[in-house]
């Protein structure tokens, strides 16, 4: 990172949120985009931030980028998603920084800094929704919203030792969301309770509220083996904690072809719909990216139609594949991340292939378009390591719900 970005960085730590806490994190880009409530109901007295990537009326989201805030004019509405949380009583109290363009899963913004990670403060907070993971682990909001296309919900709230949540692919509305990769972007939220994040669920989801457990446990071998050895006793505990919450359990190979070949196809596709969605302002404008994320985009201006094609029809196959081993009572519980956050200012070769091993446990939800929470219920020396439940598509707040009964039990025993 320049010494812009991290003068940038310093400064915006000094921000105070529009709930009036100081933000030492560095996680709100402008503490002074607030609404208040416009109805009464699940979240009565809560407060949220939003990534930077909604649409707040009279405000230009950023996109992590000064040059899409730039060229973009201010917003005439609030987006969908935000005037759910405030119809259900929640007060938004600012917008937190993101990745540059939202292409990254480290949360290191070349231009603006990078947010501490409250829990971890010398390793990353993850991203691409870093602001908003930072912001609910240093309790400047009770929760945050952001978007998740490869991981940047799941990643972060794991980093950074919260609950989060992706939802089934379309059960939240994005209208008023800067999108990445539109087949694969979701609405998902982040929280310190499991309480709170099936609050939120009750209030962006239109989903009957499901009360039936999961009968069956699926344990994916595959997915366990991307874990770093460190980490393979307290993961694999917890994976075999939740597990024992079903009736019964299995263990399977999830994908018989490798789940590298899954993580393939999942970023040619994504790098396909990234291009389309943004290649032609890119070539326009031509913004300077930072290290990995211009690289990143260098290489989806060069993914064809017949790759993609070919990507499209696998990615049929592997959904019908989950949603047949899912069947109507079965959970997938995997690890989120192969392991805890890297140190800040890592790079190399070490942090690319952490990266593709958290895209081959983040791409399963991914390709089929399944809910995925992440509960922050282990730590590897010190620092947080989440586990995750995947559940069939449409879901959600069954998944959520029985969540929350078993934290609650949790909390009980201990």
């Amino acid at each position: 990172m320049d010494g812009a970005g991290t003068q940038a960085g310093c400064r915006r730590r000094q921000a105070v949120t529009a709930a009036g806490k100081a933000d030492p994190w560095g996680a709100v880009c402008a503490p002074d985009v607030r609404r208040d409530p416009i109805g009464h109901g699940v979240l009565n007295a809560l407060t949220f931030a939003a990534k930077d990537v909604f649409e707040v009326r009279g405000y230009t989201a950023g996109a992590g980028h000064p040059d899409w805030k730039r060229t973009h004019a201010p917003s005439a509405r609030d987006a969908e998603a935000i005037v759910r949380l405030l119809r259900a009583g929640a007060r938004l109290t600012g917008m937190t920084h993101t990745d540059e363009l939202m292409y990254s899963l480290n949360g290191e913004n070349y231009h603006y800094g990078t947010p501490v990670n409250p829990k971890a403060p010398e390793h990353i907070p993850g991203g691409s929704s870093s602001g908003s993971a930072s912001a609910v682990a240093g309790e400047l909001t009770d929760f945050a919203i952001g978007t998740d296309t490869g991981g940047s919900v799941r990643v972060p709230s794991a980093y950074c030792g919260i609950y989060g949540f992706r939802p089934t692919h379309g059960a939240v509305s994005e209208d008023g969301v800067i999108p990445l990769a539109p087949s694969f972007d979701t609405v998902g939220w982040m929280a310190r309770d499991a309480r709170t994040l099936e609050a939120v669920g009750a209030a962006l989801l239109e989903q009957p509220d499901d009360a039936a457990p999961f009968r069956r446990a699926i344990m994916p071998l595959d997915a366990c083996a991307l874990l770093a050895p460190e980490c393979e006793p307290t993961l694999l505990g917890l994976v075999r904690e939740l597990a024992a919450r079903a009736d019964s359990q299995e263990e399977t190979t999830l994908a018989p072809e490798g789940l590298e070949e899954w993580m393939r196809a999942f970023r040619i596709l994504q790098a396909s719909e990234i291009w389309r969605t943004h290649g032609a302002w890119i070539e326009r404008v031509k913004p300077r990216f930072g290290p990995g994320i211009a690289e990143r985009f260098a290489w989806a201006s060069t993914v064809d139609d017949a790759a993609s094609a070919a990507k499209t029809a696998m990615r049929s196959v592997i959904r019908e594949r989950l949603v047949d081993v899912l069947g109507e009572d079965g959970v997938l519980v995997l690890p989120t991340t192969p392991g805890p956050a890297p140190r800040r200012g890592a790079g190399g070769e070490a942090l690319e292939r952490l990266r593709s091993r958290t895209l081959q446990l983040c791409c399963i939800a991914g390709l089929a378009g399944l809910p995925q929470a992440t509960l922050p219920w282990g730590d590897v020396g010190g620092l947080p390591v989440g586990v995750s439940v995947v559940a069939g598509p449409g879901q959600d707040r069954r998944l959520l719900r029985w969540l929350r009964q078993i934290a609650d039990e949790r909390t009980q025993l201990t």
